[in-house]
């Protein structure tokens, strides 16, 4: 794996108004009235802004140290998340299934990562998200690894048929793999992560959809609707999570360059699929990351219950 770099990017987007939160004194107000005539504001999530003008991200590690599960994390999405998320300052345990040799790839990256913060950034964590016994042990492992404060689970692993059978040909064996993994696996992360993400503030679970649930295409039957359980689910629990300050979003991406998008599939339809969108290419992991790690911080705070689609205009 080639070696990764770490960058400072400043972000800015335009704006007229000055937001302050609701729930500030008379005081808080007044003097961010009077910070904003001087100059500037600078907000607790890094958001700085000059009167009237651009609204900047100035904190380069809105994650620092906090603790992230990401499964599937040795994935094509998921090792792409796991890596900005470390980027952003998490610290990050690399769930994977079956061969290690990504997970270590993956780790090493992180831990090669060259910042300020105290090693190691990343950890990896074999685990069968379907097994109950195993979705504990893995929370077990993050809080022995990295203390008992976790603040954001990720769930990337899943799994799709690369027969892609139409519903009427579907066994019973095909329907339930996929269910158990995509959609049982990911009820035990979340019901496991509604018990021990950090209360009052912080908490993210961010859960992974697909698009097909609003394209509609033959032969994702059994997928897009493991799909459409999890997107249900992620909206119900934000709702349970009233009071809790966890936040629970899932991201729809549409078709990734990833291996499991490759599985079984020729040639005419990887093109068909990439014609379909107005971008005229395939996604990529690296199109999905960023907004699974906005997701995760402070910024995002006021976005939950919500399936974002991540797609290009493919739907």
């Amino acid at each position: 794996m080639a070696a990764i770099s770490h960058s400072t990017t400043t972000t800015t987007t335009s704006t007229d108004d000055i937001f302050v939160t609701t729930n500030a004194t008379v005081t808080e107000k007044a003097h961010k009235h009077k910070a904003i005539c001087n100059g500037t504001v600078q907000t607790s999530n890094g958001l700085a802004q000059a009167p009237n003008g651009p609204l900047t991200y100035t904190n380069p590690l809105p994650l620092k140290d906090r603790v992230a599960i990401v499964t599937g994390g040795s994935g094509g999405i998921g090792s792409a998340i796991s890596v900005h998320l470390a980027v952003l300052g998490a610290r990050v345990i690399v769930s994977y299934l079956g061969d290690p040799t990504p997970a270590d790839a993956v780790v090493f990256s992180i831990n090669s990562l060259s910042f300020p913060l105290s090693p190691p950034r990343a950890i990896k964590a074999e685990t069968d998200v379907s097994d109950e016994a195993q979705v504990k042990a893995l929370f077990d492992k993050t809080q022995q690894a990295f203390g008992p404060q976790i603040h954001i689970l990720v769930t990337t692993a899943g799994i799709q048929d690369p027969t892609y059978p139409h519903i009427m040909n579907s066994s019973v064996n095909q329907w339930e793999r996929v269910f158990n993994v995509n959609a049982k696996g990911t009820f035990l992360c979340c019901r496991e992560a509604a018990r021990r993400l950090v209360k009052g503030g912080g908490g993210r679970i961010i859960t992974m959809s697909s698009s097909t649930v609003g394209s509609i295409r033959e032969g994702y039957g059994a997928y897009a609707a493991t799909k459409a359980a999890i997107e249900v689910m992620t909206r119900v629990m934000a709702k349970e999570l009233k009071g809790t300050g966890i936040t629970a979003n899932a991201v729809a991406p549409g078709p990734i360059a990833t291996a499991m998008f490759y599985e079984g599939k020729t040639e005419e339809k990887v093109k068909a699929a990439s014609e379909l969108s107005p971008m005229g290419r395939l996604g990529e992991p690296r199109d999905v990351a960023p907004m699974v790690g906005f997701l995760a911080g402070d910024a995002a705070e006021w976005i939950n219950g919500q399936v974002i689609r991540i797609n290009g205009g493919y739907v």
